[in-house]
């Protein structure tokens, strides 16, 4: 299909896109759901980190391998599988509910089996679009996917907040068992292929795999930009899984917002969204007038001042505008990477480059940081648990200053870099 049709006229673009922001809303939906789920099983800071742990952790996990299987097998039924496997999985919480048999493992342990599935749809999703779509329209159609999902994140995770004030968590979890089965039935009908035609196939052994492994890992080291904001962005992601470990905490012990039953948390867990959103809009000017480096280097430090913001805020409107301006600062260094990741990994290494990347941020980064507040905070206070977060990122923004990025952010290098 070519340029003159435009993308919202391609069935087989809109049915994806369908199916992306309908499988994003029931996954924000869940995303409220279980640690709220978690917290009123328990009121424990603890289990409100091991929750977000298990969520992060299959990507240090089981990343690697993901990637090796995207970049061989066929995309569409590694999508398709990911989605029904996964509504099945999460519809055992209502239903042990309803049946007064849950506990908090259960939910823990569906958690965590639920974002290992999310690791092999990933993986498949990033090389999924472009072939679907074609190199040249790629870039829009990224902007119209990336736009309506950021949307969708802003607007569903309060709308579900309201929602938990009037019906308990486990059942609307069901919202996100529909929408992966809707979403494995919209790809399924993409009449086009998602991969190209001249896969590898799935590895034969052991050795098939360490060498598809070496050659996404030999790429990230060797390229020095890329190589600097993936290991930065693992200590920057150390904050992200504290934040999402001790919002509801944060919230409850040191702005009085209780985690059910009192709307101010539903501004409160839409502060990111908007953050996300803002950044969102932000980030392809300031990518084009600073560089990919020189926008690493100062938005590391506008994270690490806002990640203070949030810490010492006492009321919760100062709260909330901390939280905005910190998931706009956080957004805008994650959105750098992966936008930059991108456009210089070659096609055929996207799936591993990628899933390597994301594995060492939020498969090592985010558990690591949600765990870390966990224990600080059971030992002092949910803020505290924030503050030992927010010092694991100034030692990246220091690392960062001291890296390679320095010499790439000199204004004569930064029209080569992003051309």
């Amino acid at each position: 299909m070519t340029n003159v049709v435009a993308l919202r006229r391609d069935p087989d673009f809109r049915r994806y896109l369908a199916a992306r922001v309908i499988s994003v809303a029931g996954s924000r939906v869940t995303l409220v759901a279980l640690p709220i789920l978690v917290y009123q099983l328990t009121g424990s800071a603890a289990w409100s980190a091991a929750m977000a742990a298990a969520e992060t952790l299959p990507y240090l996990l089981f990343g690697l391998f993901a990637g090796v299987l995207a970049d061989r097998l066929d995309r569409r039924g590694l999508m398709v599988a990911a989605d029904l496997l996964n509504a099945a999985l999460l519809v055992s919480i209502p239903v042990t509910w309803a049946l007064g048999g849950l506990t908090v493992e259960h939910v823990v342990v569906a958690g965590f089996l639920s974002q290992t599935l999310f690791v092999v749809f990933d993986a498949a999703n990033f090389g999924a679009l472009p072939t679907l779509v074609g190199k040249d329209r790629t870039t829009s159609a990224y902007a119209t996917v990336s736009g309506m999902t950021t949307v969708v994140e802003m607007v569903v995770p309060p709308l579900a907040t309201l929602a938990v004030t009037l019906l308990s968590p486990a059942p609307m979890l069901t919202v996100d068992v529909l929408s992966y089965a809707i979403s494995a039935l919209l790809l399924r009908a993409i009449v086009r292929p998602l991969s190209a035609p001249d896969r590898a196939g799935r590895p034969r052994s052991l050795a098939d795999i360490r060498t598809d492994v070496r050659g996404g890992l030999t790429f990230l080291w060797r390229h020095p930009t890329v190589r600097t904001l993936t290991l930065v962005g693992a200590t920057h992601s150390a904050a992200g899984g504290a934040w999402v470990a001790m919002l509801l905490p944060w919230a409850d012990r040191s702005l009085g917002v209780p985690p059910s039953g009192d709307p101010r948390l539903a501004v409160l867990t839409s502060c990111w969204g908007v953050g996300a959103l803002l950044a969102a809009k932000l980030v392809p000017t300031l990518s084009r007038r600073l560089g990919p480096a020189r926008l690493a280097l100062r938005a590391l430090p506008a994270s690490l001042l806002c990640g203070l913001l949030v810490v010492f805020s006492s009321h919760w409107l100062l709260g909330a505008v901390a939280a905005v301006a910190w998931g706009t600062a956080y957004t805008t260094v994650v959105i750098n990477a992966i936008t930059f990741r991108q456009q210089v990994t070659p096609d055929e290494l996207q799936g591993r480059v990628n899933t390597t990347a994301r594995m060492l941020s939020y498969g090592l980064g985010q558990p690591l940081g949600a765990t870390l507040a966990g224990v600080v905070a059971v030992a002092a206070s949910p803020s505290a648990g924030l503050a030992a977060a927010v010092g694991v990122l100034a030692v990246g923004v220091v690392l960062a200053w001291c890296s390679p990025l320095r010499a790439e952010a000199r204004p004569e290098r930064i029209y080569s870099t992003v051309s």
